[in-house]
């Protein structure tokens, strides 16, 4: 009796605990769970459409600006007059100013957050940058920061931060005035790095200058963030708000000079042939006319003027400033017809960088302009210059970019393209952040990305055959399938992604690729990118407000998308399980009876009218995206169709359809034009391809 009855208590225990556990529930973690816990909630500022809303609000910042180059000494001395104004409902006890050149000041923090180990060779060029014989004296020199009366105003550094203590708290509605003096010695951007700087030329003793972040700027406040006021790291860019600039520019008198803005004296810096030809340029629409030509600047880069001549621009609704200034400098300019408003593309370059930059720079930029305008709003401004400032760097109207000859003018297609793709990038900029003002420090994709999926658009009206380098879904497959512990999800900050070429480039631009070409098609997708561009412009946007417009105007779900793409590490992997065939036979009473047919391979082992099969599909990749299928027939014809990514919602490890035909089918291929980024192609094919002895090796590779 007591065995029996242990036994009945045993039996209940199990019992009980297998019904219990049938009981336990489970979170939600369906690849198709709506977006809810990731993105903020919307509010009368930031809307759930993705849209600004009735309260939106943002800073504006004026600034007038004195600067004076010295190229002697390849300094910078600079007084600048901010006025602030606070749009928003909140009460201001302080303002944060931005300190950007501290990077690079001797004290800079910088340095010590890489890791680094001792390689057995660097070029001389690394090892002078790494170990340089004399410590650069970086960094701003703060000479007074004063009220408009001209007494002290109480001020705080923190590298590269600068907080200014308020004696009463701005109040919403209310504007600040200060002043900041300031100067700094300009680091050589070709030795020792940078995004500005200056390259000194040993031939001629000149200099060519590319300048940026060379004044004290505000920090942008917003409802999202408040102070945006991160610290300077040197990868992540900015976050600034817009104004209007005034800005005096005094440099050697022989120097040609480009800036941010409406030149306001040109009569008085440009002699009157120079006048002339621009006047020329403003009228040409079909080829750049040369406003100061080779033959003329290498004449100027011989001598050396000691007298100077102040520049004068005016810049409206601009979220930066910079300038390139050189006595080298050859000049090249041709009107564009932005849907009937005249806009002036621009090119400032040394003879090292011609006929390279003559034959392709200016047009590279009339282009950009050209796309991005078909795709986005008409661009807004008089004017974007291309300068050979041998980086890729981009500003207000104005960005600098690579590209030069060997010595004898000649150059190969790479060097060409290169030169194109980058100019054809950073003039993009222009729309993405410099007018879609995203927060660079924070969401690199947000400009980069954006940037580099409309650069492939741009590129492929430039020349048809361009060869696109980032973007193609198969161009990222690499990246996505190496070692995780080195990959980190798109939505990241960009000072601590590993590889941020791939993270903040590559892998977003390939994400929009993918939803045009893929899944929303060119109408819904266009449609909605430019709407987002449109609500957008000259305001601070935020993931969520793209997530958002882009559903909002294409009547698609698409979190699915951002989250596996965007917030995962997730890779694309569809493959073909198994295939069987059915034959059919009819009853007496009208029924139809399928019965499989287990003879090898597709074929069937007799004749029918109508053949049906039952395809099983497994995912053992993590993201959900649509199902690719080529059927190819044994008459030779083929067959397309995609099955949307939703046909994973109830099963994310395998499904099954059942397709019918009038023709037999010969083979199945998933993805055969390689739209999905798929990492592994090895089980794409129906019946399975036997790898060649190089097909086996680039697997070998990849592992």
């Amino acid at each position: 009796m007591k065995k029996i009855t242990s036994f009945v208590l045993a039996f209940l225990f199990v019992t009980t605990a297998l019904v219990a556990q049938t009981k336990q529930g489970h979170t939600n973690k369906n690849k198709f769970r709506q977006l809810k816990q990731e993105l903020p909630t919307p509010n009368n500022q930031h809307t759930a459409s993705g849209a600004p809303g009735k309260e939106y609000t943002q800073q504006k910042v004026d600034y007038t600006m004195d600067i004076v180059l010295n190229d002697d000494k390849q300094r910078i001395t600079g007084n600048e007059t901010i006025t602030y104004h606070n749009n928003s409902v909140d009460e201001l006890p302080y303002l944060w100013v931005q300190l950007d050149q501290n990077m690079r000041a001797a004290d800079s923090k910088t340095p010590d957050i890489s890791s680094g180990k001792v390689r057995k060779k660097l070029s001389k060029r690394r090892f002078d940058r790494a170990f340089p014989e004399k410590p650069f004296d970086g960094g701003f020199k703060i000479t007074s920061v004063t009220n408009t009366d001209g007494s002290n105003l109480s001020h705080t550094i923190n590298q590269t931060m600068m907080r200014i203590n308020l004696t009463k708290p701005l109040a919403s509605g209310e504007t600040f005035k200060f002043n900041i003096s300031w100067w700094y010695n300009i680091n050589n951007h070709r030795t020792q790095g940078g995004r500005s700087g200056f390259e000194h030329f040993e031939k001629d003793g000149n200099n060519n200058y590319v300048i940026a972040q060379f004044y004290p700027r505000m920090c942008v406040y917003d409802n999202v963030e408040g102070w945006q006021n991160d610290q300077f790291w040197g990868r992540s860019e900015f976050a600034l708000e817009f104004g209007d600039f005034d800005v005096n520019i005094t440099v050697p008198a022989d120097h040609m000079l480009g800036a941010t803005g409406v030149l306001q004296n040109r009569k008085e810096v440009f002699s009157k042939t120079e006048l002339k030809r621009f006047e020329k340029a403003r009228k040409t629409f079909d080829n750049p006319v040369i406003v100061r030509t080779q033959e003329e600047a290498t004449k100027i880069e011989q001598g050396r003027s000691n007298k100077t001549k102040t520049w004068k621009f005016k810049a409206k609704n601009v979220r930066d400033y910079a300038f390139a200034t050189s006595r080298k400098f050859i000049f090249d300019a041709m009107a564009v017809d932005i849907n009937g408003k005249t806009v002036m593309a621009e090119s400032l370059y040394s003879k090292e960088a011609n006929p390279l930059y003559g034959e392709h720079s200016t047009r590279a930029v009339a282009q950009t302009l050209k796309t991005y305008s078909r795709y986005t709003f008409d661009y807004p401004y008089h004017k974007a210059i291309s300068v050979d400032g041998q980086m890729g760097m981009e500003y207000p109207q104005i960005c600098f970019n690579p590209g030069r000859p060997n010595p004898d003018g000649t150059y190969s297609d790479r060097t060409k393209y290169r030169m194109i793709k980058v100019t054809i990038h950073e003039v993009g900029h222009n729309f993405f952040p410099m007018i879609v003002n995203s927060d660079e420090r924070q969401w690199t994709w947000m400009d980069e990305g954006l940037n580099s999926y409309m650069e492939m658009l741009a590129e492929l009206d430039y020349d048809k055959n361009f060869p696109i380098t980032r973007g193609y879904p198969k161009n990222i497959v690499k990246y996505m399938a190496g070692d995780q512990s080195k990959i980190a999800p798109i939505m990241s900050k960009g000072d601590h992604v590993y590889e941020f070429g791939n993270n903040a480039y590559g892998k977003p631009a390939t994400a929009l690729w993918i939803l045009r070409e893929t899944i929303m098609g060119h109408e819904l997708f266009d449609h909605a990118f430019k709407t987002y561009a449109k609500r957008w412009k000259f305001k601070h946007p935020t993931p969520a407000d793209f997530f958002r417009t882009m559903e909002d105007a294409s009547a698609m779900d698409l979190d699915w998308f951002w989250r596996g793409w965007f917030y995962t590490t997730d890779v694309t992997d569809i493959g073909i399980k198994g295939v069987k065939k059915f034959y059919t036979s009819k009853n007496n009473d009208g029924s139809v009876n399928f019965n499989e047919d287990t003879s090898a391979g597709l074929g069937f082992s007799k004749k029918q009218n109508k053949y049906h099969y039952e395809i099983t599909y497994n995912k053992p990749g993590g993201l959900v995206m649509p199902i690719i299928v080529e059927f190819t027939y044994k008459d030779g014809t083929k067959e397309k169709k995609t099955y949307p990514a939703e046909i994973w919602r109830l099963n994310d490890k395998e499904i099954s359809k059942v397709f019918s035909s009038d023709k037999e089918l010969k083979s199945i291929t998933i993805d055969p034009d390689l739209e999905t980024a798929d990492v592994d192609t090895t089980n794409n094919s129906w019946p399975k391809k036997t790898m060649n002895k190089f097909d086996k090796f680039k697997n070998k590779i990849k592992s």
